[in-house]
């Protein structure tokens, strides 16, 4: 795999045949979870296709010309012209795979397929998920000789990746940046013996059996399954919004708002998530547009005065955006009063969507006891419906939700499950 810039970029992309481009970010857990994802597929694929990656913050005018808008973004060429949509944010192995499968002949990918064995591995315990909540499980599994597997779908860190500072949690005088955190958490479970498999797609989920298959190929059988999956920026679902993730509309302060210096954004929402990452984005934009439902903000109140008292920031109250719609060089939002039920058009260069979260289940399925928000559900031991099973962290059934809180079911959680092993 190559790196380029954009000087290069005409002869080796556009003059190059066949070409997969990363572009990627510092600071930026999507660009971190993506990087071990692409250099598989470039070890699976590079007979065929050639893969390179571009610095973004590097090659900025390169990058605004291609409307390169989101952190990683991945384009795929052929002899100079791209032949699939762009990609980009939470990027699955599996969409690079099915579009590098659309580049090549049929016989040559599944040549390809065909090569990858079959892989069964055993353990213990089975954490699926990599933020606090697993982390920690998985810190005190591993201290009581507890033979532990963590799974992520990203990179280990979860939600307070993309948090810009924490300054709650306890054993910090200073605020600390959120990616750091998440490193400290990270590396103390690792170096204690917990087998990292991040990175990767989460196919299959049996919790009666016990079993989790990942990338297709790898079957992970454990006699303890602990759920750690978190909870996601909740989408509006609205038109535009799925069309241009990533493209100008961003829900992760921390990767984007570096690029909107001197620039005007749009932040829907107006709780505690929406007044951080503002007052946040504001350090880099000239002007901030809040769209938020309610007549006043719903964050704590000391965070919201300071976003009332900031120059930069003005608000829409009782109002709530119908549809994004991309405009040549701006991004532009339709929004509804909902007093006077109007509706009006309001333009700026970028777009965050922070509205609150939403459980990441989908992989359960209708496994296991939930609540009327798709919450699992557990006892005060952290064990949920299925024997063996154990939710912690965010995507638990409770009433708060905060890095303690979930440290604090994950411990829970591991000294249980040490103890009935």
């Amino acid at each position: 795999m190559k790196e380029i810039n954009e000087q290069e970029f005409e002869s080796v992309v556009l003059k190059g045949g066949k070409v997969v481009v990363d572009f990627y970010s510092t600071e930026c857990p999507p660009c971190e979870a993506l990087a071990p994802k692409f250099e598989d597929v470039a070890n699976l694929y590079g007979e065929h296709i050639s893969f390179v990656k571009i610095f973004r913050q590097g090659n900025r005018e390169l990058v605004e010309k291609l409307e390169v808008q989101g952190s990683p973004t991945v384009l795929f060429y052929d002899n100079g012209k791209q032949v699939a949509p762009m990609i980009s944010g939470g990027i699955k192995k599996s969409e690079l795979v099915e579009v590098c499968d659309s580049m090549i002949p049929a016989e040559a990918s599944q040549k390809i397929h065909d090569s990858i064995k079959p892989v069964n591995t055993h353990c213990e315990a089975l954490i699926i998920g990599g933020g606090p909540a697993g982390l920690a499980a998985g810190l005190y599994l591993c201290q009581a000789k507890v033979n532990t597997i963590l799974v992520d779908i990203q990179l280990p860190g979860g939600q307070v990746s993309t948090t810009h500072q924490v300054s709650n949690y306890p054993g910090f005088i200073e605020p600390q940046p959120g990616f750091m955190l998440s490193h400290f958490m990270s590396e103390q479970t690792k170096q204690c013996g917990t087998k990292y498999k991040v990175a990767v797609d989460v196919a299959q989920v049996d919790l009666q059996n016990k079993t989790v298959v990942i990338d297709d190929y790898e079957t992970i059988t454990a006699e303890k399954i602990v759920i750690a999956s978190g909870a996601s920026p909740r989408p509006l679902g609205i038109p535009g919004e799925k069309e241009y993730k990533g493209q100008g509309i961003s829900y992760c302060a921390t990767c984007d708002a570096k690029y909107f210096e001197n620039k005007e954004v749009i932040v829907v929402g107006g709780g505690n998530s929406a007044v951080e990452e503002a007052a946040f984005i504001a350090k880099f934009a000239s002007k901030i547009t809040m769209i938020h439902q309610f007549g006043e903000l719903t964050a704590n109140k000391q965070s919201a005065q300071k976003i009332i008292d900031n120059p930069k920031i003005s608000i829409l109250f009782n109002s709530e955006p119908r549809a994004f719609i991309k405009e040549p060089n701006k991004m532009t939002v339709e929004y509804e009063n909902l007093e006077t039920k109007t509706r009006e058009t309001i333009s700026a260069d970028g777009i965050f969507v922070f509205i609150g979260m939403q459980p990441n289940g989908s992989l359960f399925g209708t496994q296991l006891e939930t609540d009327d928000w798709g919450y699992i559900s557990t006892n005060e031991d952290m064990r949920a419906s299925i024997p063996g099973v154990y939710a912690i962290g965010d995507i638990r059934s409770k009433k708060y939700r905060q890095i303690t809180t979930a440290v604090a079911d994950g411990t829970i959680a591991a000294i249980d499950i040490s103890k009935s092993l």
